[in-house]
């Protein structure tokens, strides 16, 4: 099992699939799931949706599994290394585990499990640049109400919920002109903008809202009054409605404060995905849970801050819960994954089938 399965995942890996230019990996994994009995296609958007016959048993209900196919920056030209169990990259790019190691793993557990329910195989495009992938998914052609993710890194740990997430485009427009002949005639968009991003709330707001602003960019010389000034905020919470509020609050101290300092602002809110928590003791972490169990692991369910494609899915009304597939340091040039945790996965997703052919 080893050995075919890091074959084929160091195979993944070395085809570049950058969000937005996954199409040649999507190609890749129509055959490659049809080479395990899968019936595959593309819906519109390229996203892979597979069906799998069921394998002794009858009756059972169909089970979602689902990973991303894209990959964070630096994903081209990736040249994996294993090395006394473990793969990495050479160390200027990602690996790409993340989450190519899930896509591995479920085909690997296509392959050896003795038996299966009915299999519903779909993976992502764009999902590391705001779900995109999964929001313009073809829903219609997906049946399971429940399932799991591929996409968690620990295999001790099973994420159950996310928060609400806005991502907040600003951009400032001031006057430009001269900083040392005649700067009262400028606006500075730089200091506008400074003096809004000093009155936001930022950083831990309670124990589940949090605020940040990660980039800005402004100015083309050292002496001109800069007329023009961009920046990335956000805010989070497992509390929809408190980061409905907190994006509200934000985007009007923004325009107040901005305005005052006599410059112009457009504001760019987009909710990337909604609060959702599924039960602790949810069919999907009841049957991971299980399933870990069987390989000596005692799993957590755990919320995560961050946010996955579960957080469509069960939105949408399929009960997902995130499950581990042994990555380490993913969106890093650090990351790496073992051959035994890659093994483990794959022995949790085999006993997860027969729990659930068994009806468990």
């Amino acid at each position: 099992m080893s050995q075919r399965m890091v074959q084929q995942f160091m195979e993944m890996v070395q085809i570049d699939s950058e969000s937005g230019d996954e199409a040649r990996f999507m190609d890749y994994l129509l055959g490659k799931t049809a080479e395990v009995g899968g019936q595959s296609t593309l819906d519109d958007y390229g996203n892979l949706i597979a069906r799998f016959e069921a394998v002794g048993c009858d009756g059972v209900e169909p089970i979602l599994l689902s990973c991303h196919g894209d990959t964070v920056k630096p994903g081209v030209g990736i040249e994996p290394v294993i090395k006394d169990g473990v793969i990495r990259s050479r160390g200027d790019t990602i690996l790409g585990a993340d989450d190519k190691a899930g896509i591995a793993e479920v085909l690997e557990a296509l392959r050896t499990a003795p038996v299966r329910p009915p299999i519903e195989f779909a993976v992502s495009r764009q999902e590391e640049v705001g779900l995109l992938g999964v929001k313009a998914m073809d829903f219609s052609r997906l049946t399971a109400r429940r399932g799991f993710l591929m996409d968690n890194d620990t295999l001790d740990t099973i994420i159950i919920g996310g928060p609400t997430y806005f991502a907040i485009d600003v951009a400032v427009s001031g006057r430009s002109a001269h900083a040392g002949m005649e700067p009262e005639k400028g606006i500075n968009a730089i200091q506008a903008a400074a003096k809004a991003i000093a009155a936001l709330p930022l950083g831990r707001i309670d124990g589940e809202t949090t605020a940040n602003v990660g980039v800005i960019s402004g100015g083309v010389i050292r002496n001109g009054v800069p007329d023009a000034c961009t920046f990335l905020a956000e805010c989070r919470s497992a509390d929809h409605d408190k980061a409905v509020a907190l994006s509200k609050q934000m985007a009007s101290t923004l325009r107040r404060e901005i305005e005052d300092a006599g410059a112009t602002v457009e504001i760019e809110m987009d909710e990337m995905c909604r609060a959702v928590q599924i039960p602790e003791d949810a069919w999907s972490v009841r049957i991971a849970k299980q399933a870990l169990a069987t390989s000596g692991i005692e799993a957590t369910a755990v919320f995560m801050t961050g946010f996955t494609d579960a957080s469509i899915y069960n939105n949408r009304g399929i009960e997902m819960a995130v499950i581990g597939i042994g990555a380490q340091n993913e969106h890093s040039t650090d990351e790496c994954i073992a051959v035994a945790d890659m093994e483990k996965a794959v022995e949790m997703l085999v006993e997860i089938f027969r729990l659930v052919a068994n009806r468990g």
